[in-house]
């Protein structure tokens, strides 16, 4: 992905159409922050010395921020208060003769702070020979107060934040690296896009908040699929959090749709000042658009992990859409399955869609997980899928059945079952149930196993309302349509004996 620069745009680029006039307007760029450096003197004039000689000192651009303290205790204190310190000229000799070698102790073990940088300072050499110290204590540099001059000064205090500042950056790019790892495993473990398109957006959020010193992501975003000839939002955060479902081109600014339409024109992820526009396509044609924007520009380590970032992204986008492709043509196979069977028995058209259908809202309304219900709506259809077993003589008897051919029809339970029970799929598992236990009742009287209550999976029991309730609903070869009433008075008199009263 290569970084592009575009102008800033006006206030209220951001705003979702017809939205302006609730949309804050941009904040002015901040002053960047200042290294923090700590003099650490029992003497007030050292303070203010050092304070005058660095008073116009810059690195980087950015000024210094002057922290005191006068002993050892009010050093640690101070740090404590203000972990993201740079740099601490550090006396040796304070309240103690040995307080400023303590003080380094402390902040190394007790603080676990390994990135400021410290620069020990003495009057009285003698007392913390330079070779011992250098040797057993983890500092930076050591000097005697006499050789400071303000030339001096500077150099050190520049080569300490320059040594600071690399210091800083391997440490983001290792948190980075971490947090990378950590989203790439999260985003491979989501089952559907909507869950992916949030995942990627927390996972990148959070990704761009890594220092915890620096200014607090204010971003809004939002993850978009192609759906037909428009992309979609699955997923949104700030001003977009409440647009998923709606067309892009309904919920953006032009600006914005700008932006977007750069990307998919070139097929490429685009860096723009402070902000993202990720494009993702997969290998089965799919396009996913992200786009997130904060209140900070973007620096090079956030392009570069950004960029590490997005190629697990698009493995994630293609490894859902393949994962949905498999699901979708298992589906369509078990409804054409189940269609067949229908057909062969001449029942009512579309019976094992409308019992999918009833299955899944009645899993719903059960409190079974999104999931889980849409699991029973794909494996529903296969509940009579044992019926190619039975003769066409006894399945297509317009007339009432005798004892012994009604004894023929119920095995095409465990006809079913014989036909799914060694796949290891999901759904055909859950179709094993269905099409074995849908006959059972209630009170145990059903067949084929004579399962009673709570034996019987909910899969059964709510496949066997949903089936019976639309067998009644519709004509078949031995009888006509019954009138809803009559359904639902059927329903209620089985209560506790044939179904679940509770499902009922």
């Amino acid at each position: 992905m290569t970084p592009l620069h575009d102008p800033a745009v006006a206030n209220g680029e951001e705003c979702p159409s017809g939205a302006q006039t609730s949309c804050a307007p941009e904040e002015r760029p901040k002053e960047a922050r200042r290294w923090k450096v700590l003099i650490a003197d029992d003497e007030a004039e050292v303070h203010g010395m050092t304070r005058m000689v660095l008073a116009d000192f810059a690195f980087e651009g950015r000024r210094l921020e002057f922290l005191s303290a006068y002993s050892g205790a009010e050093t640690l204190r101070v740090l404590a208060r203000h972990p993201d310190t740079a740099l601490i000229l550090l006396d040796v000799v304070m309240e103690t003769d040995d307080a400023g070698l303590e003080v380094v102790g402390r902040i190394r073990e007790e603080l676990a702070n390994p990135f400021v940088r410290i620069v020990l300072r003495t009057g009285q050499p003698g007392k913390a020979p330079e070779n011992q110290v250098i040797a057993r204590y983890d500092i930076n540099d050591y000097k005697e107060k006499t050789e400071l001059t303000a030339q001096k000064l500077f150099t050190t205090v520049t080569a300490s934040l320059r040594s600071y500042r690399d210091l800083r950056i391997i440490e983001q790019n290792r948190r980075g690296l971490e947090k990378i790892i950590e989203a790439s495993a999260n985003l491979f473990e989501m089952q559907s896009l909507c869950q992916l398109a949030q995942g990627v957006l927390m996972q990148l959020t959070a990704l761009l908040q890594m220092d915890a010193s620096s200014a607090i992501l204010m971003g809004s975003g939002f993850a978009a699929s192609r759906k037909s000839s428009a992309f979609v939002i699955m997923a949104g955060t700030g001003k977009y959090a409440a647009l998923e479902g709606r067309r892009v081109q309904d919920a953006v600014t032009p600006a914005v749709m700008a932006h977007l339409d750069r990307a998919v024109s070139q097929r490429r992820s685009l860096f723009l000042d402070d902000r993202f526009v990720g494009f993702f396509s997969t290998q089965s044609g799919a396009s996913h658009l992200l786009y997130l924007r904060g209140c900070r520009r973007l620096t090079e380590l956030d392009r570069k992990l950004i960029g590490i970032f997005s190629s697990n992204v698009a493995a994630a986008f293609e490894n859902v859409t393949l994962n949905q492709e498999i699901i979708d043509t298992q589906k369509e196979m078990i409804l054409t399955l189940g269609e067949v069977i229908e057909s062969r028995s001449k029942e009512t058209g579309h019976h094992v869609r409308r019992v999918a259908e009833a299955s899944h809202l009645l899993a719903r309304k059960a409190g079974l997980s999104p999931r889980q219900a849409d699991l029973l709506r794909m494996a529903s259809p296969m509940h009579d899928v044992g019926k190619v077993g039975i003769p066409d003589a006894v399945l297509l008897k317009p007339g009432s059945l005798t004892p012994e051919e009604f004894a023929i029809v119920k095995h095409h339970t465990e006809i079913g079952y014989q036909i799914l029970k060694s796949s290891r799929r999901e759904i055909l598992e859950a179709a094993v149930i269905a099409a074995r236990q849908h006959h059972e009742w209630w009170d145990g009287s059903g067949y084929p196993l004579g399962l009673k209550g709570k034996q019987i999976h909910l899969f059964g029991r709510i496949t066997s309302i949903a089936d019976v309730f639309d067998a009644l609903l519709h004509p078949r070869v031995y009888k006509a349509a019954w009138e809803p009433g009559q359904v639902l008075d059927y329903l209620r008199q089985r209560r506790g004996t044939q179904f679940d009263p509770r499902l009922v």
